[in-house]
């Protein structure tokens, strides 16, 4: 299964593989054949690789907050968000490389109060200073356990993110909602009342790992 986020990127990687293909039966020198063959199906093989978009189970329980994004946890700190949550606050921030799935999913069901995006700069995405210096979508979620907010953060490869979100919608965890292309970052933030439950250069899945739990 691949995304509709990737459609357009598939079909061109598509008609590009097949032009150089049409060039290779036409060359006589078969080093150059061959290599032209390579290069067509490593194009596609990897476009199809990194659009793909496998199907996710979220966990039954519903006050939790689960990963927005496949990726290797970079830290987890207390800090100051002055954006949506106003307070002392829990930052989660995963990296995503290339060879992760790259579809983010809805952490937590509610409704959107907050959505912006900024252009910026593309230092790499494992900096902490790409939290406010990259470009990005910051989203603000307001759930029945209260403040969630979360940001796409592109890196050094990725410079194109997806994002189909509008203030005021309904969101359900675990549901797709967009992407970040070719390699980069989600920060999820919440309030103290959330208790971690990764560490980090922890492996986490999408729609599926649970990144916070209410405390007790």
């Amino acid at each position: 299964m691949f995304t509709k986020y990737g459609y357009t990127t598939i079909g061109t990687a598509a008609i590009i593989s097949f032009l150089i293909i049409i060039v290779g039966i036409f060359v006589n020198n078969n080093l150059i054949k061959i290599s032209l063959f390579v290069i067509a199906i490593v194009l596609i093989s990897f476009t199809l690789y990194f659009f793909r978009d496998p199907d996710r189970t979220p966990p039954e329980r519903r006050d939790v907050i689960v990963s927005p994004a496949d990726g290797r946890v970079l830290f987890v700190k207390e800090m100051d968000d002055e954006k949506f949550i106003q307070g002392k606050a829990l930052q989660v921030s995963i990296f995503m490389s290339p060879l992760n799935v790259h579809v983010n999913r809805i952490p937590i069901t509610g409704k959107i109060e907050y959505l912006k995006h900024f252009d910026g700069r593309y230092i790499a995405a494992f900096d902490e200073k790409a939290t406010d210096l990259n470009e990005r979508t910051e989203i603000g979620i307001n759930s029945k356990y209260g403040k969630i907010f979360f940001t796409q953060v592109a890196g050094m490869v990725a410079r194109r993110i997806v994002n189909t979100l509008s203030i005021g919608d309904s969101v359900e965890i675990s549901k797709r909602f967009g992407m970040i292309k070719f390699g980069s970052r989600v920060d999820v933030i919440v309030p103290l009342n959330w208790k971690e439950k990764v560490k980090k250069d922890e492996s986490v899945v999408a729609g599926e790992s649970i990144l916070f739990e209410l405390k007790n």
